[in-house]
């Protein structure tokens, strides 16, 4: 499986450091091999490591934005996952080159009256550069981190100087994060930023549900659990995906996606050079726009209104609800 990304996206960086942030969590300094400034990002940012030719991983960017000399990144190692963690702890040394996308944000930081930051284990990453801004602009926040245990829990000593303003919870010694307490009642002007495991995410969704529009953003590691209504692909029970024919607007050319395969990968055996990365649904290089037809949303990134415009696709796990789908490709 390959990914495409133009070549003006790419950087050969090399690991200055590397050392113990957590237990089972490393930090990761990438900078240039010739000393030259790094592109500009924004809190909430991630980049692709592209550790071998099969292997891309999403990181979120955790250092300081207004340092151009260096990128940081936390990585915990996931004994179950898909070997891109366990690549960086045990395969990445300091002196190593590796090929780096441009960042990318689908977390950015709105402007608010006042911040409430819900962290669990490595969901960290993404909320330190917030906290510095949030911090440096003046603003009201507070951030409550929760994880299994202290010693598992990364970057405490960045957080120490803020004092009271961050809640350290170890659920060893704490029990589960009192998200009744934090999210029961609606309080109008607070942005919620939510990164952490999916149990925590849904549940937040869940108890946010009641403020208003646009109050809460998430960052997803993983791909959302898709939840079937029958008319796509889905757990035991729901409808099998239906197949489609997608419309190339600026060619006029037509393919046909059957139920067993994703938009993406059908354009790509056509010969077609699409951007992808994570193929997930959870980085957004392969937005691609509607022109017509009705996308079945499957993607981690598109809010509820985004969705209802369908103005916007991820072609690496959507479908479509209707016969044909016609993309601005």
């Amino acid at each position: 499986m390959s990914v495409r990304l133009p070549r003006d996206d790419q950087l050969t960086l090399v690991v200055a450091a590397k050392d113990h942030a957590a237990e089972a969590v490393v930090r990761v300094v990438l900078t240039h091999p010739d000393g030259a400034a790094l592109p500009a990002w924004t809190p909430g940012a991630h980049i692709d490591l592209f550790l071998t030719p099969e292997l891309i991983r999403q990181y979120s960017l955790c250092g300081d934005p207004t340092d151009h000399s260096r990128w940081e990144i936390g990585v915990l190692r996931e004994p179950d996952g898909r070997g891109g963690s366990r690549h960086v702890h045990e395969a990445l040394h300091v002196g190593d080159q590796v090929l780096v996308s441009a960042p990318r944000n689908n977390f950015e930081l709105v402007t608010a009256a006042e911040y409430l930051f819900l962290a669990g284990g490595i969901g960290i990453t993404p909320i330190l550069p917030m906290v510095r801004a949030v911090e440096a602009a003046g603003a009201r926040w507070r951030l409550v981190y929760g994880g299994r245990r202290r010693s598992s829990m990364a970057f405490l000593d960045s957080l120490a100087p803020h004092g009271d303003k961050v809640v350290v919870h170890p659920e060893d010694s704490h029990g589960l994060l009192d998200l009744d307490g934090l999210l029961g009642t609606a309080r109008p002007g607070v942005a919620v930023y939510c990164c952490g495991p999916e149990g925590l995410l849904g549940a937040v969704e869940s108890r946010c549900s009641g403020w208003p529009a646009g109050s809460l953003h998430v960052e997803r590691f993983r791909a959302r659990p898709v939840e079937d209504d029958g008319a796509g692909e889905g757990a035991e029970g729901t409808a099998a995906p239906s197949a489609f024919d997608v419309v190339l607007a600026r060619s006029g050319r037509t393919v046909h996606v059957p139920a067993s395969r994703s938009v993406l990968e059908v354009l790509e055996d056509a010969g077609m050079d699409v951007l992808s990365s994570c193929r997930e649904g959870i980085c957004g290089t392969c937005e691609t726009a509607v022109v017509k037809g009705e996308p079945d949303h499957r993607d981690s990134l598109l809010t509820e209104d985004e969705r209802a415009t369908a103005d916007f696709m991820m072609i690496c796990v959507s479908r479509s609800r209707t016969p044909v789908l016609v993309l601005d490709l």
